[in-house]
């Protein structure tokens, strides 16, 4: 029988390469479970019923992790062949409807894949079968989204796999602290996303026009999910240094590696002595220029924006401070949490 870090070290393998949405909320909830979670908690934090749970944690005691793979029926004949389908699915993901002859289309919808199918197959399908070949494909009716065409893919892929994992030596003592640092402009009314709301009718929000909001720095705490944050009038490097000293205060004992992005403000000369200062106690890692994606403090900014942020608009800048500074101090009552959900990816 293998102990409870024996379990875990095998989950958390599982985790870091599971691509399925689904069968990553099962070995989470194991996880979950092997941390001391009860199975409400567990239920609260994966979305799902207790009923679930237990499903899940029974299979885990009978057969183990090889027990959560989903099974499914083998239902009626594919009338796409396995080479067809791997024609229509590199199609799909490697060009826009434009590209095969669909005249200023631009955007893979159900129609068109369906209409493609017939026209390249002989094959004719419902909307509803074409949503779901979609599905056994592995494709999914997901948002783009942008990436920098400047970004240097050769040095990104050697910060994921060289670099970062080099720094990850918090389990023999060389950095006592590995902190992911970024800031965000927070507006009084950033951006409108998709609510529930009466059939038929759209919520309207309000605004005078005006443009005000505020200025956010935070670090992300990658082992400890400690989150140390700063609300500032603007962004400049008497502001970062200022920062940097609320961080170094937050850590008073220990090595602290701060990784980061190429802001200007993060070379500003006024930096220089502090951090010469500073020396064994903080070392600053750039990010690959062009790479907000590697900066697990972009998690932050997003969930914040989702949670207090989109779809409201405030009349003061007093408001957003106060409902930041709430989500801030909720989400910080669970750092686990905050692991699980900003720092799991890397």
């Amino acid at each position: 029988m293998k102990t409870i870090e024996e379990q875990l070290r095998d989950v958390e393998q599982r985790l870091k390469h599971e691509k399925s949405r689904r069968m990553f909320e099962r070995y989470q909830t194991v996880k979950l479970y092997l941390l001391g979670k009860t199975n409400e908690d567990i239920a609260l934090s994966i979305g799902r019923k207790e009923s679930t749970v237990s499903t899940y944690l029974r299979r885990y005691r009978q057969d183990g992790l090889d027990g959560l793979e989903m099974k499914f029926s083998p239902g009626p004949p594919e009338q796409l062949s396995k080479e067809q389908q791997e024609k229509l699915k590199k199609i799909i993901i490697d060009a826009v409807p434009h590209d095969v002859g669909f005249t200023a289309k631009f955007n893979w919808t159900l129609q068109i894949i369906g209409e493609y199918i017939h026209r390249e197959f002989g094959k004719t399908y419902s909307l509803r079968g074409v949503s779901k070949l979609m599905h056994r494909m592995s494709l999914s009716y997901t948002k783009p989204t942008y990436t920098l065409a400047a970004a240097d893919e050769e040095k990104q892929r050697l910060f994921v796999e060289t670099t970062f994992p080099g720094l990850k030596k918090l389990e023999n003592g060389e950095i006592d602290h590995l902190l992911f640092e970024d800031e965000s402009m927070i507006r009084d009314y950033q951006a409108l996303q998709k609510t529930w709301f009466a059939k038929g009718k759209q919520r309207v929000i309000k605004t005078t026009g005006k443009h005000r909001g505020v200025k956010l720095l935070a670090t992300l705490d990658y082992a400890k999910g400690k989150i140390v944050w700063k609300e500032d009038e603007q962004y400049n490097a008497e502001a970062f240094l200022v920062f940097l000293k609320q961080v170094l205060a937050a850590y008073p004992i220990g090595k602290i590696v701060m990784v980061l992005d190429n802001a200007r403000i993060h070379h500003a000369k006024l930096l220089r002595s502090f951090l010469q200062e500073q020396a064994g106690r903080l070392e600053l890692v750039f990010l690959p220029p062009y790479s907000p994606e590697l900066n697990l403090v972009e998690g932050l900014w997003k969930w914040l924006k989702a949670d207090v942020i989109n779809n409201v608009f405030y009349h003061t800048t007093v408001e957003i401070r106060k409902n930041v500074g709430a989500f801030m101090d909720n989400i910080m009552q669970d750092p686990m949490k905050i692991i699980d959900r900003l720092c799991i990816r890397m």
